[in-house]
């Protein structure tokens, strides 16, 4: 079995040593808790890549999204390039979920758009995790959502040996089991063909090689990788593990006892609706349940199979359900990447979860047993957990209150940089003020951030500084998690000099052409300009040499006054240390490729953009929708079909706007 090795050309160096050293100490005198303050850019993901590779543990490194889980990815990829380094992240590009607005009586079916490629990933996640020790995710909180039972998924395996005894019909028909379709035309990720005594199986976990299956009469007599395209053998193997297309497979045997189960649930609830006289909720479940038990027993799947999680695991209602967490081994290291922010992010999913839910199942649209597939509560999710680090740069009151307040500091940057020097600058002018340093900027070929109290404020400014010449964008929450990653590269890349955004600037951007960072309205207390919001943006200006930061501010509120001490603090040691050693500062290095780019090529060819916000009035959504209601009638009764179709579903458009954005 391979164990963790890093493979680069550096070593730790500043205060790095002796943050590896205090965290390998922690993990074995078995602290389920420690913390790593490490200030921006002194190479957290570096010291923590040596605890791993020291202590030898499959690791999972949650961050609280897909852009800075794709970062870390990158990073550990690097540097881990013999070992199993995966990403596990939602593998929707669009994601409307099912719900149910009683005061509206509006119910909104689920809609999504599955990235093929983000799904391909997190099969070879679990499949990695059920193969080898040496396996690090990373994650973002989509880790603690329900997923396929461990068990189904480990124990519905097709197994092939060279020279092993097995008829062609029970390969086919152990391939459909585990969801792969036949399909001999179209050949790809979780498909089989058939060509005589040849089966080719395009895994779910590869999208460059498929497995070719070569019979003679009841034996296996050959096994092979092979090009997909080409059909070229690339590879002969003795043996094939080939795992199910979904991670929501149910052996037989289960899925004759869960339907059985089903129906049970089904007639309870169907008395208790008709008991309190709630008959059109008990027609509803009627129809939707049978509906899904026939295609269940025809299939072996249905619409919204997750919604029946529960009775397909064969767990107890109210146990926590079948998530990542539980495909790694006993002992197993959660590395919380800025845990001030993803452990809240952990905690909130499940009462939100739970609140849609309840309407669902309150109005005859699920079975009870529906609000079983949910995020794990955070009780279940601390039960979970084997050894856990916080990461951050300003770690929050739970971690410390874990930890008893003891803290790992990890200050010096190896390259010896020190966190940026910070102006205060009135309102006044603050506009024409940061136009004339971004000019500045932009003269030395470096780049700027600058961070807005609201979206329309960074949607004008934009415009504003483009009108005046800039190369200037916007960054903002509506942009698909690929979509961002490019145009954070493309800023690195020159493509454009500015960004603008809201609260999107702060955790994980790693740009060290970034130069200046530019906070208005500094001193509006809130969310968006606390203590930590504010030290974490400052941070962002501390990966190059040249890196300074501009409040734009009429007074010092108690938390700029605090994120001012903090830097200046953490500023000292830096300078201190830097002269004690003959250190001279220089700005990080770092390429410009990114782990993800062949997905940006697929989401050039294939992105379909979730639903703009439409520009008329919502106050005028009732009105339009009752005169499309009416016109759609009509052209029913004239036999228009095709025209009342078309207006139902720009009706349907409407309920879904007046939902989502007012």
């Amino acid at each position: 079995m391979p164990s963790f090795r890093i493979q680069t050309k550096f070593t730790p160096s500043g205060d790095q040593p002796k943050a590896i050293a205090e965290l390998l100490n922690g993990l074995n005198e078995n602290r389920r808790h420690q913390i790593l303050l490490g200030a921006t850019g002194t190479g957290k993901t570096f010291s923590l890549a040596n605890v791993i590779a020291q202590a030898q543990k499959p690791t999972l490194i949650l961050a609280h999204n897909k852009t800075l889980a794709a970062q870390l990815y990158g990073e550990m990829r690097h540097l881990f390039p013999d070992n199993a380094v995966e990403y596990f992240v939602s593998y929707y590009d669009y994601y409307q979920p099912e719900a149910y607005v009683p005061s509206t009586d509006n119910y909104i079916p689920k809609e999504s758009q599955i990235n093929e490629q983000i799904d391909k990933l997190r099969h070879s996640a679990t499949r990695s995790l059920l193969e080898r020790n040496d396996v690090i995710i990373v994650s973002s909180v989509s880790c603690i959502y329900g997923l396929g039972s461990k068990e189904a998924y480990d124990g519905m395996l097709l197994i092939l040996e060279e020279g092993g005894v097995s008829s062609q019909r029970s390969i086919i028909t152990k391939l459909v089991d585990i969801f792969y379709e036949r399909n001999d035309f179209d050949f790809h990720r979780g498909t089989f063909r058939v060509r005589g005594d040849v089966i080719e199986v395009f895994p779910a976990y590869e999208d460059e090689k498929a497995i070719r299956i070569e019979l003679f009469d009841d034996e296996v007599e050959r096994i092979s990788w092979i090009d997909p395209l080409r059909g070229q053998r690339l590879e002969t193997i003795e043996k094939v593990v080939i795992y199910p297309a979904s991670h929501y497979v149910t052996p037989p045997g289960q899925l004759e006892k869960a339907v059985v189960n089903i129906r049970m649930e089904l007639g309870e609830r169907l008395q208790y609706f008709l008991d309190h006289k709630k008959l059109i909720e008990a027609q509803r479940l009627e129809e939707r349940t049978r509906y899904d038990l026939e295609m269940l027993e025809e299939t072996g799947r249905c619409r919204g199979i997750e919604n029946y999680s529960r009775h397909l695991s064969g767990r107890e209602p109210g146990d926590p359900p079948p998530t990542l967490l539980e495909y790694f081994p006993k002992d197993w290291l959660l590395i919380v990447d800025e845990s001030h922010v993803t452990i809240p992010q952990v905690r909130a999913m499940y009462k939100g979860d739970q609140s849609r839910k309840k309407s669902l199942v309150d109005f005859g649209f699920r079975l009870p047993s529906a609000m079983d597939n949910r995020p794990l509560a955070f009780h279940e999710f601390n039960k979970s957990i084997h050894q856990i680090i916080y990461v951050s740069a300003t770690p929050a009151s739970y971690e410390l209150e874990k930890t008893d307040g003891e803290i790992v500091e990890q200050l010096i940057r190896p390259t010896g940089l020190l966190d940026p020097q910070i102006y205060v600058r009135p309102q006044e002018n603050q506009v024409d003020d940061l136009f004339d340093e971004l000019k500045k900027v932009i003269e030395r070929k470096e780049r700027a951030l600058v961070t807005t109290m609201t979206k329309r404020m960074a949607q004008e400014l934009t415009s504003y500084y483009a009108d005046l010449g800039l190369r200037v964008r916007y960054l903002h929450s509506d942009i698909d998690t690929l979509e961002r990653v490019q145009i954070i590269t493309d800023l690195r890349k020159g493509e454009f000099d500015i960004l603008i955004g809201i609260n999107l600037l702060r955790e994980g951007l790693d740009i060290p052409e970034v130069s200046l960072v530019a906070i208005l309205d500094a001193d509006k207390e809130g969310f968006l300009r606390n203590r930590t919001s504010l030290i974490q943006t400052i941070g962002r200006a501390a990966r190059n040499v040249d890196g300074y930061v501009i409040l734009y501010a009429d007074r010092v509120t108690d938390s700029m006054a605090a994120a001012i001490e903090e830097t200046q603090r953490r500023r000292s040691i830096q300078q201190r240390y830097n002269q004690e050693n003959g250190i001279v500062p220089r700005s990080i290095s770092k390429s410009l490729e990114s782990p993800l780019s062949s997905l940006f090529h697929d989401l050039k060819m294939e992105k379909q953009a979730a639903p703009q916000k439409p520009t008329f009035d919502p106050k005028e959504v009732p009105k339009m929708i009752v005169k499309l209601r009416k016109e759609m009638k009509e052209a029913s009764k004239a036999l228009a079909f095709e025209k009342a179709a078309v207006l139902r579903d720009q009706i349907k458009e409407l309920e879904l706007y007046s939902l989502r954005f007012t």
